[in-house]
Formats: structure tokens, C-alpha cells, sequence
């Protein structure tokens, strides 16, 4: 009598499994579905430009965490990246986000794009911009840092290329963060 108790009880629980899956709530996707989350959704776009599942070898086996690098904007000359490190991928969004959220800049825009060529070096990055008319003219971690801060039209050249993006995308802030108003004032 005792196993059957068990077995329904195992029952119940496959039953509603399966009621979970019928109404597509499996547990792998992505959920954003706290309230916090909907306030800072409407306010900031987000792009998540590098997923990196790190592993690290211990006596007793491999743990597994996640990096993710997060690109924030509001697409009216404010921009940020951020880095987060979570047990699975939407904590690591989650706090990219967050430090994203806290090293925003505010980015100098005269009729859709930048005043003046700027360059900067990040690690093994450099990143050249210049001001355009035609549209973004910009590739990979550049155009979305670039589209995020609500820049319409800028050339963007990777005069050292390399492959990590985090570096790419850090020194396209760096060279944004430049930007400054020129003082015609004679006193």
C-alpha cells in the first residue's frame, strides 16, 4: 500500500511535468518575467554580444559558469557594456545587465552622428570612428555599441583587429567617452 502512495505520488509529479511542457514552460528558455526586469526593459535595448561557458577543473570534476558581455542603450546618446558571470546564462545576462547599468556614458551626437574622428586602444583593440552621412558603416561589436547609443551615421575601422569582442566593444566606449564639446567662448 505504502509503494502505491509513492507511485501516484511520482505520478502527480510526471502529470504536471507534463502540463508544463503541453503549455511550453520548460525550464531551458530564457525568462524575464520579473517586474524589475519590464521597468529597465522599457527604458534600456539590450544586446548580448559573447556568450563563454568557462570551466574550471577542480579535485572533484568541472564546474561549468557562464560570461556574458551586455551591450545597454536608450538610443538617445546614453551607452554601456558590462560583464557577468553566473551559474547559467540568464543570471550571467542578468548581472551584465546590471553592470552595464552602472557604467553608462553619456555620448556627444551633433545631427546623428559624431562631432569629430576619434581613436582609442583597449587591451589589443584600437577602434577608429569617424562622422558620415550615408548610415552605420561599422561591423560587429562597433555597430552595435554604435546603434545602442543612437547614433545614425558613423564609419568605424578596427586598425588592430583582433577577435575578442570585449576588447572591441571597451574600446568603442572609450573612444565615444572622448567626445567633447568644443568652448568658443572669448572672454
Amino acid at each position: 500500500m505504502f509503494s502505491n502512495n509513492k507511485n501516484s505520488f511520482r505520478q502527480g509529479n510526471a502529470s504536471s511535468g507534463n502540463n508544463q511542457r503541453d503549455r511550453g514552460q520548460r525550464g531551458g528558455g530564457r525568462r524575464f518575467t520579473t517586474s524589475r526586469n519590464d521597468a529597465t526593459k522599457s527604458e534600456f535595448d539590450q544586446k548580448v554580444l559573447d556568450i563563454a561557458r568557462v570551466t574550471r577543473v577542480t579535485k572533484g570534476g568541472k564546474r561549468f559558469t557562464f560570461r556574458t558581455t551586455v551591450v545597454i542603450g536608450d538610443g538617445k546618446s546614453r551607452v554601456g557594456v558590462g560583464i557577468g558571470k553566473g551559474k547559467d546564462v540568464a543570471q550571467s545576462v542578468q548581472k551584465g545587465f546590471n553592470k552595464a547599468k552602472r557604467n553608462l556614458i553619456n555620448v556627444l551626437i551633433v545631427d546623428g552622428t559624431i562631432p569629430y574622428q576619434v581613436e582609442s586602444k583597449y587591451g589589443s583593440a584600437v577602434v577608429l570612428l569617424r562622422p558620415a552621412r550615408g548610415g552605420v558603416k561599422a561591423g560587429g561589436p562597433v555597430r552595435v555599441v554604435v546603434q545602442l547609443a543612437g547614433i545614425k551615421a558613423l564609419s568605424g575601422k578596427l586598425i588592430e583587429r583582433t577577435n575578442n569582442k570585449i576588447n572591441i566593444a571597451m574600446a568603442t566606449v572609450n573612444a565615444l567617452s572622448k567626445l567633447r564639446v568644443k568652448n568658443n567662448s572669448t572672454k
